[in-house]
């Protein structure tokens, strides 16, 4: 039987120290852990292992602890998980590697948060272990990063603004400045091959999950277009994003009886958007022939990305424009380097969040604004991403 949360020894695990997201999520978690935070950084590589916690230490910022287990070794996950109070991880892609380690936290009803932007895995796993977890108390928080805290928290912050007892019309517009992870691209090139797959997981679910009673909420998408309120041309953004944001519709009463949500990139000019549309199609096409989308790959490798100077130069803005019974409610979320800095920061975060936050009773698997709600949105907001109403 797994130990009690308070008896465990460990209340954050980190996977994946070693790359460079995660390694940028272990010194943001050793410059603002509270005292006393019992945490490990955990990986397969002991001696890369080793050099992150001696960096750590140097800096004086943490004593962290070493955990080596591989991600396909379901006993070592399972020890570990069974220690711990939080498991976080950076390690992508998930559908590739992350299975193992999801199916080890639910069952021993440990709280696990990641970094995925990959609807097909989100899907598995709501398939494979949300039962599991309502059992055990283990709360599955996917997209904890710019995929998609921004857009999940952004939309519940605008939805408290309108009235809860009419249909609400949401949309959200991301602009940015930045580069996003070796991780994200691959994992977004592996979604394009396996749309076929993403479509069949995607309908399981929506067989076996439980829909609100008297309540609708989904996305919907549309054509390119130019924005009658912020004057920006918007092209329909595919990411998990939407995704995210119409599940947190259907958990909470918040969001009317009625939401839609709608997700765009937002470009000044119609030449921007329309180069945007084509390029994504051609990457569509691009991913479905497996040696061109290796050769794409590796023009973006895993674990490395910009140094400091280039990130702190980066910046993203989202935009939301929320519509109720002829109220209109304009909000914005923004702030720094979305595809690393900001990403470790909202990684960060909500870890600490769930290890020592007071958040809703939940369990299963759940949004990020279903799991920690007004507690993560009060953390962001103290770390330096700003939530506005305009």
């Amino acid at each position: 039987m797994s130990a009690l949360p308070h008896e465990r020894d460990f209340d954050i695990v980190l996977f994946g120290a070693t790359g460079f997201t995660g390694g940028l999520t272990a010194d943001y978690l050793a410059a603002h852990a509270p005292a006393g935070l019992r945490w490990a950084i955990a990986g397969r590589n002991a001696d890369k292992l080793e050099a992150v916690r001696q960096r750590l230490g140097s800096q004086g910022e943490a004593d962290v602890e070493v955990l080596v287990a591989d991600s396909s070794d379901p006993a070592a996950l399972a020890d570990i998980a069974r220690r711990t109070r939080v498991v976080v991880t950076t390690i992508g892609p998930y559908l590739e590697h992350g299975g193992p380690l999801v199916a080890a936290c639910a069952e021993a009803g440990t709280d696990y948060l990641d970094l995925t932007g990959e609807p097909e895995f989100v899907d598995r796993t709501f398939l494979a272990q949300h039962q599991t977890a309502l059992r055990t108390g283990a709360r599955l928080v996917h997209a904890c990063g710019f995929d998609s805290i921004p857009h999940d928290l952004g939309a519940y912050y605008t939805v408290q603004q309108l009235p809860s007892d009419q249909p609400i019309t949401l949309r959200g517009v991301v602009r940015s400045a930045g580069t996003f992870s070796g991780g994200t691209f691959h994992s977004a090139l592996d979604q394009f091959a396996r749309a076929g797959q993403m479509k069949k997981t995607y309908a399981a679910r929506r067989r076996a999950e439980v829909r609100p009673e008297g309540r609708s909420s989904r996305s919907v998408s549309g054509k390119p277009h130019r924005d009658p309120v912020l004057g920006y041309w918007l092209v329909p953004l595919p990411t998990i994003d939407p995704i995210v944001v119409a599940r947190s519709g259907a958990a909470l009463p918040a969001y009317g009886p009625k939401f839609r949500y709608s997700h765009w990139a937002g470009t000044k000019t119609l030449r921007y958007a329309a180069g945007g549309a084509v390029g994504v199609g051609l990457l569509s096409v691009a991913a479905q022939v497996k040696p061109v989308r290796d050769f794409l790959k590796g023009k973006v490798p895993q674990g490395s990305g910009p140094d400091e100077a280039k990130r702190e130069k980066a910046w993203f803005t989202v935009d939301f424009v929320g519509e109720a019974c002829g109220q209109t409610v304009r909000t914005r979320v923004s702030g720094g380097d979305p595809g690393y800095s900001e990403t470790a920061k909202m990684l960060s975060e909500a870890a600490l969040c769930l290890a020592f936050d007071d958040n809703p009773e939940t369990a299963g698997q759940v949004t990020p604004a279903q799991a920690m709600g007004d507690a993560i949105l009060a953390r962001l907001q103290a770390a330096g991403i700003r939530f506005e109403t305009l």
